[in-house]
């Protein structure tokens, strides 16, 4: 039912060629029955559990901060670094 019909011509004449028609008379089968989902749970929050939830969201947000600005200072040291070697590698080199 759900393969593809193509036409095969074997010599191109131009003119369009209409697809079979099926001609089965077998009724569709009935759609299967929708499974049963399972009722979700509620969560409550009490305001001990959501006042933890908010600092626990809070020290991850500060660590990933952390993390961001020791990487960035990292590699703006690097760069700095780099710089300085290439002044030195510059005035070593126009000394010889």
């Amino acid at each position: 039912m759900l393969q593809p019909r193509i036409p095969v011509n074997p010599l191109p004449t131009g003119k369009p060629i209409p697809l079979p028609q099926s001609t089965s008379d077998v009724e569709p089968a009935a759609p299967a029955p929708a499974p049963v989902v399972p009722a979700r749970t509620t969560v409550q929050l009490t305001p001990g559990s959501a006042l933890a939830l908010a600092a626990g969201g809070g020290a991850v947000v500060l660590v990933v901060g952390t993390v961001l600005v020791s990487m960035l200072l990292a590699v703006a040291i690097t760069g700095v670094s780099v710089a300085v070697i290439a002044v030195v590698l510059r005035l070593l080199v126009r000394d010889m």
